[in-house]
């Protein structure tokens, strides 16, 4: 029997952006399953409440409305070692990849207990513009043990932490919008122009 490839893809959703949403169509296209959750990073500052987050990942996650799209809000955790323990427990019998954007590539063996679960775990890494890959950040993930694939995706340099200073409803997707807009988040209101 052949094992399904589950793509992970853990984000802060900080807000979710037209990146997110390009990101999550081009893995459903690779991957036979992918899994999605909000999360807390311990190395950012979080506009909103981690609830609030999961919440608009969800709208997200139902705008693509894809059968082989889950919301695993269960995996969150703030440690990478924590939320892969989680994954295996959920699908033991799967291929499991931890999708990473470039802008993390060289943070991740820095992260808590890095040198424990790099080994045994396929990274795959979306090129986002505006952060390229470093040959650098590539040999140190294989210098730490970890299997890698760059993805041969480019997603769109829309970043979260832009969103919250300046919303653009054109960067954001349709589902999230209105929500940010209901919920007064990042300076929006609804007699927001």
């Amino acid at each position: 029997m052949v094992q399904q490839r589950i793509a992970l893809l853990g984000t802060s959703a900080d807000p979710p952006t037209r990146g997110h949403q390009d990101l999550l169509e081009q893995l459903l296209h690779r991957y036979d399953r992918v899994a999605t959750w909000a999360s807390d990073n311990p190395m950012k500052q979080h506009g909103a409440p981690l609830a609030v987050r999961a919440m608009l990942l969800k709208a997200l996650v139902g705008q693509l409305n894809s059968p082989d799209l889950d919301l695993a809000q269960d995996l969150s955790s703030p440690f990478t070692m924590v939320t892969l323990n989680r994954a295996h427990q959920r699908w033991p019998q799967h291929n499991l990849v931890f999708v990473v954007g470039s802008d993390l590539a060289a943070q991740i063996p820095h992260w808590k207990k890095a040198d424990q679960w790099l080994g045994h775990c396929q990274i795959a890494i979306a090129p986002r513009q505006g952060w390229p890959l470093t040959p650098t950040a590539l040999a140190d993930l294989t210098r730490c043990g970890a299997s890698v694939d760059v993805l041969d995706v480019e997603i769109p340099a829309s970043a979260s932490s832009d969103q919250r200073l300046a919303p653009q409803q054109q960067q954001v997707p349709s589902a999230v919008w209105p929500l940010l807009l209901e919920h007064n988040l990042y300076g929006l209101h609804p007699n927001h122009c």
